[in-house]
């Protein structure tokens, strides 16, 4: 059982909560599940994604559980707006998914300290706020080994969102990825300055192709980057989840997002008690980050060598972030043979050598 609540909804605030059951009734209610998207349910990428586990959560559990979510929710005042009428509604357990969501979920959860509540991809935590994260640097290790392999002009167009830390390791792993099979490797970033705008990516695909790039890839939500790509007739990658429906010639592969394990182990884990707070960062070893499947046209040896990174993370014996590593100003960040921690990559704020941004 789930209830869906729109953006006009939530702005109504009474109504919603009206429809909602009331904290009261909890006893006899099945246990209450909340999300809190950035995103349309329908955007086939991030949002789609974590709605994917919702469901998850349903089928798991049945009529055990009542979940709910709210999507397109900006990263402001409706944060706090969203996550606290989910808490009035009668959820015990929420998920807010955005990075910025953080401080918002950090002041709702101060107001309902017997609610647990879950960061994705945040670094703040208290006694009833959890966070959880996915190594997406990871898959972008091994999109930008195919990147490689198959570009002609040896230059690809990132699409970005916002300057954080994960975005910006990602472009860092994505390039230094496809620097080791051409050294001469040219990464072209356009900052999109949104999560998802169908023609804004549309716009900036266009505009990274212009500049000499053959290979697109992206960290924002919707497929219309590679519907770009495929009529360009360059390639692309998914982000989030596998868009080969979308662009069939275009799409090499994707980074896929599966969060479904996560929340079916943390909702079981709040309902028999034995929730803690805490910070989960998953990444392909875990099955939090999985590859889509390759496109026909990957060569066998990009094939091959992408496999190989997919190995090597695995087995612990390759990490994306391996010195002799500096920055784009020269400054040396990791000396040879070290490899990047988890406080430098949760900080990461500048480029590698060779990104152009």
């Amino acid at each position: 059982m789930s209830t869906i609540i729109t953006r006009r909804t939530l702005l109504a605030g009474t109504a919603a909560s009206a429809a909602l059951p009331l904290v009261g009734a909890r006893a006899q209610a099945p246990f209450g599940v909340g999300f809190v998207y950035v995103g349309p349910v329908g955007d086939h990428g991030w949002t789609w994604t974590h709605d994917q586990g919702r469901k998850a959560v349903e089928a798991t559990y049945g009529n055990k559980v009542k979940t709910s979510f709210i999507e397109n929710v900006a990263e402001g005042p409706d944060a706090a707006r969203a996550i606290r009428q989910l808490a009035q509604a009668g959820d015990q357990l929420i998920f807010t998914t955005s990075f910025g969501f953080m401080n918002p979920t950090i002041q709702v959860a101060k107001q309902f300290p017997k609610i647990k509540f879950e960061h994705a991809t945040g670094y703040q935590r208290a006694e009833n706020v959890a966070t959880y994260n996915a190594r997406f640097y990871e898959g972008r290790a091994v999109i930008g080994t195919i990147a490689g392999h198959m570009s002609k002009s040896g230059q690809a167009g990132y699409i970005a969102s916002f300057p954080i830390p994960e975005v910006v390791m990602g472009i860092n792993a994505f390039h230094l990825a496809a620097k080791k099979v051409n050294p001469n490797f040219k990464t072209k970033v356009i900052w999109a300055s949104t999560w998802y705008d169908p023609a804004k990516e549309a716009d900036a695909a266009k505009a990274l192709i212009d500049q000499g790039c053959d290979v697109i890839t992206q960290h924002t939500d919707s497929a219309a980057a590679l519907q770009a790509a495929e009529q360009r007739g360059v390639f692309a990658f998914g982000q989030a989840s596998d868009m080969k429906a979308f662009a069939p010639k275009a799409h090499l592969s994707a980074i896929v997002d599966d969060w479904s394990g996560y929340y079916v182990k943390r909702v079981k884990e709040a309902m028999d008690g034995t929730w803690k707070s805490g910070d989960v960062w998953g990444g392909i070893k875990d099955g939090m980050v999985k590859l889509a499947p390759y496109n026909d046209a990957v060569t066998p040896a990009a094939r091959a060598a992408a496999d190989e990174v997919q190995k090597g993370i695995v087995a612990g014996t390759l990490h994306p972030f391996t010195g002799e590593l500096k920055d784009q100003k020269g400054t040396l960040r990791l000396k040879a043979g070290e490899t990047a921690s988890d406080e430098i990559l949760s900080k990461m704020d500048w480029y590698v050598d060779g990104v152009q941004a």
